[in-house]
């Protein structure tokens, strides 16, 4: 994990799921609650014997890219192909745990003997090419690399639970920090993805993989502060740096979108696995280098940022199909249903509560939020989900379900806090990390101007809760595994501000000026 993001995002990520879970109303609001609770019950053996017999909702493995912090700086994009490739190899068990539901009925060991087995036999031989790009760079792979080919599955809730949730000790890792790699409200019987319209979402979406009726609140169920705000987006102090910058970079209106990640994946096809929009740079695949970026066009109003700001689409499961259908990133990972852009996109750079910021360097890339969060566990959690008119409400675990007339809004706050050094990191998370809570930067990191990222869609109808199934939901695109899950939303950025510009956002902020 990141060097601080096991310390910051745990105890808010905690206490946002809890106060959520707490104010959900009706059938299947406590699921996470009763899950995170049932982890840390005395009888969770008797639990953990139960959900041995449930349907195999997902598979977790460990995320090996978060563990290897120390990597070569030459061996890293050979190491990014492999753990792609990781990646690859996950799906493609998935794909086939949901589709032999009848074998896995009929057969206990199954899951085990025909996915899971094979499964760690791949990611063994694919681990061991990762521990010899390594070393061959002159770095060391951890001694015990070969403990994370071992994968799990992770349990589906049974009907005929007494409502205290399973113990996913089977699901989770134990060195994934929590044990909520295994939720047990996205996976029960997908059966063959639902009605011919695509609207059977009561198991798993149109697509099979989710969302469900547990995965959305309304949110006027939701209390005002039940959730506290991502860092930097509460008023800054009446010290430190207190002005502002707002870049206008439109709403991806050329519709550029592909399943690249240039940041964790560069130089893979497909390596996200699922469709991100761009906003800013127009150079952004996973084929750009630096000097490609730095001389791609950019949608921002002002020239001097060429920056590339990026995340996953959202789709309205309406039982229709995009033209990504049948392409890698869309229907052939399960992401399925009609795109919808962002009708208003607001990036607003920020300062520090207790200390001027510095500039960020040139290609400075960060990543917030986490992907494999639902599997990862909470660690790196780090969205809102909400709706326009009640925006003091947000959730991380759940979508919004948004009065008429309200809106659908997501928002992200960046890291803040910059090694000094380090343009990127092995796990692309050590280099930078958050405030501490009293506004600081710790360890001699330095504060640098906070991205924030709000995107608002008043293109998507309010979905239906009807007899615990949900009707036309949204859904936020994923890895296949991780189930459509809205605490897997996330964010990414890489600063192509030109000198002169950076120069002027980091004096507006420490004057205290709001600037565009």
């Amino acid at each position: 994990m990141g060097r601080n993001t096991r310390k910051r995002r745990t105890p808010l990520a905690n206490k946002a799921i809890a106060a959520t879970a707490a104010l959900a109303l009706g059938g299947g609001g406590l699921i996470w609650a009763n899950f995170y609770a049932s982890a840390h019950e005395e009888d969770g053996g008797h639990n953990r014997t139960k959900s041995r017999n449930a349907q195999v909702a997902t598979i977790n493995c460990p995320d090996v890219g978060q563990k290897l912090t120390k990597v070569p700086r030459q061996a890293r994009r050979g190491v990014a192909r492999e753990l792609s490739q990781l990646d690859r190899q996950i799906t493609d068990a998935y794909t086939r745990l949901a589709e032999t539901r009848q074998a896995q009925a009929g057969d206990d060991g199954y899951v085990d003997n025909a996915i899971l087995a094979p499964l760690k036999s791949k990611r063994t031989a694919t681990l061991d090419r990762i521990r010899t790009t390594i070393n061959r760079a002159g770095g060391q792979a951890p001694r015990d690399f070969g403990r994370f080919a071992q994968c799990q599955g992770v349990p589906a809730e049974q009907p005929a639970d007494d409502g205290n949730g399973q113990d996913q000790g089977d699901g989770g890792q134990n060195d994934g920090g929590q044990n909520d790699g295994g939720q047990n409200d996205g996976g029960q019987d997908q059966g063959g993805g639902g009605q011919d319209n695509g609207q059977d979402q009561g198991n798993g979406g149109q697509a099979g993989n989710g969302p469900t009726a547990d995965d959305f609140i309304n949110i006027e169920d939701v209390q005002p502060g039940s959730r506290n705000l991502p860092n930097g987006l509460a008023a800054n102090g009446d010290g430190g740096s207190t002005g502002s910058f707002t870049t206008e970079c439109g709403t991806n209106e050329n519709e550029l979108r592909n399943s690249d990640n240039v940041i964790v994946a560069p130089g893979v096809s497909n390596g996200a696995q699922h469709q991100h929009d761009y906003v800013g740079n127009q150079a952004n695949t996973a084929f750009a280098s630096d000097e490609d970026l730095a001389n791609g066009e950019t949608t921002c109003q002002n020239q001097g940022d060429r920056s590339t700001y990026f995340w996953p689409v959202l789709r309205i499961q309406d039982g229709k199909q995009d033209i990504d259908q049948n392409q890698p990133g869309g229907g052939q990972d399960g992401n399925v249903g009609t795109i919808v852009a962002p009708t208003e996109v607001d990036l607003k750079f920020v300062g520090n509560r207790t200390s001027d910021v510095v500039a960020m360097p040139t290609a400075l890339r960060i990543i917030t939020g986490d992907a494999k969060a639902f599997t990862n566990g909470l660690n790196n959690a780090n969205t809102a989900w909400s709706c326009t008119g009640f925006e003091d409400r947000q959730v991380t675990d759940k979508y919004p379900i948004c009065p008429e007339g309200s809106s659908v809004v997501r928002t992200s706050a960046f890291q803040s806090c910059w090694d000094g050094q380090n343009i990127d990191s092995a796990n692309h998370r050590t280099h930078v990390d958050f405030v501490e809570a009293d506004g600081t930067c710790s360890n001699g990191f330095q504060a640098i101007p906070q991205l924030q990222v709000r995107l608002v869609y008043d293109n998507i109808p309010a979905p239906q809760i009807q007899n615990g199934q949900v009707v036309n939901p949204f859904a936020v695109d994923s890895f296949p595994e991780q189930l459509h899950k809205p605490i897997t939303d996330h964010n990414d950025f890489i600063n192509f501000f030109d000198e002169d510009l950076m120069n002027e956002m980091v004096e507006c902020i420490n004057s205290g000026q709001d600037c565009q």
